[in-house]
């Protein structure tokens, strides 16, 4: 995974120093693109971080680069910085999952401190998409009888009862369920329902 950083899109040279010199002196970590191609072109689904786009810039303009990472899948939230006519542009950006925008002036301590909540945010999106996808691994090794097995455990039922309703010992659901709270790894059914609750 690349390294999670503020990157920052804007054509005026002037501006990219100045935020870039903020957020260094905040001890936030941040990459500068000089436009919204050279942006896009580095962009991959490993960039993690956040974008601080300027709406308007010679070439590509912030909002179609926007459209694009959505176009793309990007989670990365996204700031944007705009002139005063661009605010209703803005607003509607809000609308389409933007993380928020700064009109110019912007305060540099309210900007810096929505880029930490802003990679924070992030941080945590892919932290919990990693859960996700490690129960769906999780899911993915069982066999279909401990699947079987989870899906009555799962209903409260006793090893007795699924033993006689799958015909099988109870010796038998017994190993079955080690196995699946093993391969799960949680220690009880309540554990199990919790973790799949919170991923299905």
């Amino acid at each position: 995974m690349s390294i999670s950083q503020a990157h920052l899109v804007d054509d005026d040279e002037a501006i990219r120093d100045a935020l870039a010199w903020l957020l260094k002196s905040r001890g936030l970590p941040c990459a500068t693109y000089a436009s919204a191609e050279a942006f896009l072109d580095a962009w991959s689904p490993q960039t993690s971080g956040c974008v601080v786009l300027d709406m308007r810039m010679s070439g590509m303009s912030g909002l179609d680069c926007f459209d694009r990472l959505l176009e793309r899948g990007s989670t990365l939230p996204v700031i944007f910085l705009t002139g005063h006519g661009d605010v209703p542009l803005a607003v509607a950006t809000l609308k389409k999952g933007a993380f928020d925008f700064f009109e110019k002036p912007f305060n540099d301590n309210d900007l810096a401190t929505r880029i930490g909540e802003a990679l924070a945010l992030d941080a945590n999106q892919r932290t919990a998409s990693a859960t996700v996808d490690s129960v769906k691994a999780r899911l993915a090794s069982l066999t279909s009888r401990e699947r079987q097995i989870m899906d009555l455990v799962l209903t409260g039922k006793f090893n007795k009862v699924i033993a006689d309703e799958l015909n099988i010992s109870m010796r038998t659901v017994e190993v079955h369920r080690a196995n699946l709270f093993d391969k799960m790894q949680v220690k009880t059914a309540v554990e199990l329902a919790n973790l799949l609750k919170l991923h299905r």
